[in-house]
């Protein structure tokens, strides 16, 4: 695994997956510890799709390919291609055993850089191959929560084992904008969108967080209605903050679990509308390169 630090902030990544491990700031874990009984991930990036495709399956170039949720970069090893004193940067290239699963050829990297309280996030997708390719990519990065006392912290255990908030307790998360009623797709089944659902925000921008909250799953946001999030405990008072320009954000814990963690999760594509038989390629929030082209995106996970 490896590790650069600033003043401010400790990051770890590993090579399995390019994913971020832990994120501690003044001493304190920020970022999701992969306890199996909950969730065994931390921060995977998902590519060459986002979500789920129905029944695992996706049709492209004329072929049937199986896929399951989230792609498949998240399970393969990266090499570390750049390392400094305050960043990071790995690389995934296509090969063989990849096309048989995703036909096209691909270049992804993936970095991480210290900028004092805050970890920017770099993705990198390149085309190396001699037709239009299409993707998607995203972010799903668990941060634990709630917001603990100072006392809490200093006792070194609570951050792993406190609940998510409880029925006593409410968080929020804050969006930018406020003093509205929201559009949400929601996933009904086999992890694919069926419906739109509303949300209401405050005038402050806060929609309140509980244990019910995810009780149908991730929360999507889309079409750019929302570029930042701050998670925010009972007091609303700030704990972490990410600003991104992705189109889709998605806001998830797992159903009816009590997780002691949320995802805050910008995204570059979203899962199949159920009983979805068309193609890959023409599946909604889509991204394309032509050959040789380049696609450069980032978000900040602020503390």
């Amino acid at each position: 695994m490896d590790s650069i630090k600033n003043e401010a902030l400790t990051i770890k990544v590993k090579k399995h997956g390019a994913e971020l491990a832990s994120i501690v700031c003044d001493g304190r874990e920020y970022l999701w510890q992969a306890d199996e009984a909950f969730w065994k991930r931390h921060s995977p990036v998902l590519f060459p799709l986002v979500g789920a495709v129905w029944g695992g399956k996706f049709r492209s170039h004329g072929e049937e390919f199986a896929m399951g949720q989230h792609g498949f970069a998240r399970d393969m090893d990266f090499t570390l291609i750049h390392e400094t004193a305050d960043e990071l940067r790995y690389a995934l290239c296509s090969t063989e055993e990849t096309l048989k699963r995703y036909p096209y050829p691909f270049r992804l990297e993936i970095g991480y850089r210290l900028e004092g309280r805050s970890v920017r996030v770099m993705w990198h997708v390149e085309n190396p191959g001699q037709e239009v390719m299409a993707f998607q990519i995203g972010a799903h990065p668990a941060f634990y929560w709630p917001m603990l006392t100072n006392e809490e912290i200093e006792g070194g255990v609570a951050a792993m084992e406190a609940p998510l908030a409880g029925s006593d307790q409410r968080g929020y998360f804050q969006l930018d904008g406020g003093g509205r009623t929201m559009p949400v797709s929601v996933i009904t089944e086999g992890g694919c969108v069926g419906n739109e659902a509303q949300v209401t925000i405050d005038d402050e921008g806060y929609l309140p967080l509980d244990v019910h909250t995810f009780d149908h799953d991730a929360l999507i946001f889309e079409n750019s209605l929302v570029k930042r999030v701050t998670l925010c405990g009972e007091d609303r008072k700030p704990y972490l903050t990410l600003e991104f320009t992705s189109p889709l954000v998605g806001l998830w814990s797992p159903p009816y679990k009590r997780a002691p963690f949320v995802c805050i999760e910008p995204w570059y594509g979203r899962t199949d509308p159920a009983h979805y038989t068309g193609s890959y390629e023409e599946k909604p929030w889509m991204n394309f390169l032509k050959p040789g082209e380049v696609f450069d995106v980032d978000y900040r996970i602020i503390l």
